[in-house]
């Protein structure tokens, strides 16, 4: 009768103590982006959606700039532009992506701290559905088709894709993590 019990204890302790399948997948993203901090990569538009013009005629450049135990910030350059930086931080739940925008004078835009927290995943993919305080900010800001917005981040093979889905709308950023660039100059607003 104990290793009956004792059997059939061993599993559901295990169960118990395994963390669910999106907070693995989340923190295997999480430290492969760590395994690159320092690093700058350059990457190009890859969808074909003439909304995308002005970025596809850029070098993009993604820098793994900061990295702590809790949190990731990575700028991205759109040619000279140096208004955006993604962060990916930990949640009690999983991981959370917040897109930082700032003014070339380091203020905040109007448009800024929108993200969601950690949603679908697969193996390779960690998706973030737009949360409460951004669905607010797209109405507020009357852009409500945004208030569908999820976001991704991909790491596959040598290649990381960061990417946009709603209804009628998908874009996607893909950079060569095979051959780091020179890092670019400080994000606007956090200049060394």
């Amino acid at each position: 009768m104990i290793r009956l019990v004792t059997a059939m204890a061993v599993p559901a302790l295990l169960a118990a103590c395994t963390p669910p399948p999106d907070e693995v997948q989340a923190a295997t993203l999480f430290d492969a982006l760590q395994a690159y901090c320092g690093q700058a990569f350059e990457g190009a538009v890859a969808s074909e959606d003439p909304r995308d013009a002005d970025w596809a005629g850029q070098t993009l450049t993604m820098h793994v700039r900061e990295c702590s135990d809790n949190e990731i910030r990575i700028p991205l350059h759109v040619g000279e532009d140096r208004s955006r930086t993604w962060v990916v931080s930990r949640t009690e739940a999983g991981f959370r992506l917040k897109h930082d925008h700032r003014h070339e004078d380091g203020s905040e835009d109007v448009l800024t701290q929108y993200g969601g927290d950690s949603s679908t995943v697969s193996d390779s993919r960690v998706e973030f559905p737009a949360d409460p305080f951004s669905r607010d900010l797209f109405e507020r800001e009357g852009i409500p088709a945004s208030s569908e917005n999820v976001w991704l981040m991909q790491i596959e093979g040598e290649s990381f894709t960061y990417g946009l889905d709603r209804p009628g709308r998908t874009f996607r950023a893909v950079f060569d993590l095979s051959t780091p660039v020179d890092a670019p100059p400080a994000p606007w607003g956090f200049e060394d």
